[in-house]
């Protein structure tokens, strides 16, 4: 894979767009919440600690990575509602992940990987 960046970037007619990582990671948590049978992010141990030097979502389930062509992969570690089909939701989440993500963007998701790390009873 190629070289990562902190931000996609988009040259204008009029100037230069920039979107962050964060940025790109809230539209995939909003993306995940929307999908029925998605019950959370699985998170690891440390997140915090990572929070707190500016890495937000590493160790919260979700990690971003933006090529230097300005392309996405997306890493979603996530449970899921007990009685729910895992391939049914991990293929829901993997279609709106990168329906939402290009619609809101503009830029081309090469691939959504789906970390099933849990179930949960409702």
């Amino acid at each position: 894979m190629s070289e990562t960046r902190e931000y996609i970037t988009q040259v204008q007619d009029n100037g230069t767009v920039q979107i962050s990582e964060e940025v790109v990671a809230t539209i995939v948590l909003n993306a995940l919440t929307e999908v029925e049978g998605y019950a959370g992010l699985s998170t690891k141990p440390g997140s915090d600690i990572a929070e707190l030097i500016g890495k937000k979502y590493w160790g919260k389930g979700i990690k971003v990575t933006i090529t230097e062509h300005n392309e996405l992969y997306i890493d979603c570690n996530i449970c899921i509602f007990y009685g729910s089909s895992v391939m049914a939701v991990a293929k829901s989440i993997q279609e709106n992940v990168a329906s939402a993500l290009e619609s809101s963007t503009g830029v081309q998701v090469l691939g959504v990987n789906v970390n099933v790390c849990g179930i949960i009873r409702k």
